[in-house]
């Protein structure tokens, strides 16, 4: 003998009939929840602060929110405040997370010298004083005081910055004084390419 009540039951909680007799006839809310679901909360209700960002990847700055807890980043999602995104994020932008979190991460200067096969770890200051004696070498090997004709360059053409396009006006600026200070004309940004 059927059950019918334990039928009954089934067909009530099966989506298409909450969606066809309920008051979700498009299925896009109590329709399509199963208990499961309707449990589930967002792992930002857990956050311990929230943090405005910009996404690290192209020129648009799109707004995002970073969601702390405990120290930790637990989840980066749109920011509905950005006139830009309005809380929108492209689908890099959307996995900006893993760039923080992921145990692939590098998180140390890696080296490897000229005809090297393998890759060192160095400590931030011997890198910093790396690139520091090789853009006073290329700037002293490549220095022009002079054109031909003697009229003054005070340039050097060993030398180019190529800026990220997620630095604000501010960090660009100062880009741009420290390269046009020690002589540099090729100074592009990648907003621009």
């Amino acid at each position: 003998m059927v059950d019918l009540v334990g039928v009954k039951t089934w067909i009530e909680g099966w989506p298409v009939y909450r969606q066809l007799t309920g008051t979700d006839p498009l299925g896009r809310g109590a329709a399509a929840q199963s208990p499961r679901s309707k449990a589930l909360s967002p792992r930002t209700e857990e956050a311990d602060s929230v943090a405005k960002s910009i996404c690290p990847y192209c020129a648009v700055g799109c707004g995002q929110r970073i969601f702390v807890k405990d120290g930790k980043v637990i989840q980066i999602e749109g920011d509905p405040d950005s006139p830009i995104s309005r809380g929108r994020l492209c689908p890099k932008g959307s996995a900006s997370k893993s760039l923080v979190t992921s145990d692939r991460r590098v998180n140390n200067v890696l080296y490897r010298r000229p005809y090297g096969t393998e890759w060192e770890s160095l400590d931030l200051e011997t890198a910093m004083d790396m690139i520091a004696d090789r853009v006073l070498t290329a700037r002293n090997q490549t220095w022009e005081d002079n054109a031909e004709d003697g009229r003054p360059l005070n340039r050097t053409l060993g030398i180019s910055s190529l800026g990220g396009a997620t630095l604000d006006n501010e960090e660009n600026y100062i880009i741009k004084k420290l390269f046009t200070a020690i002589g540099a004309l090729q100074i592009e940004n990648q907003a621009r390419i």
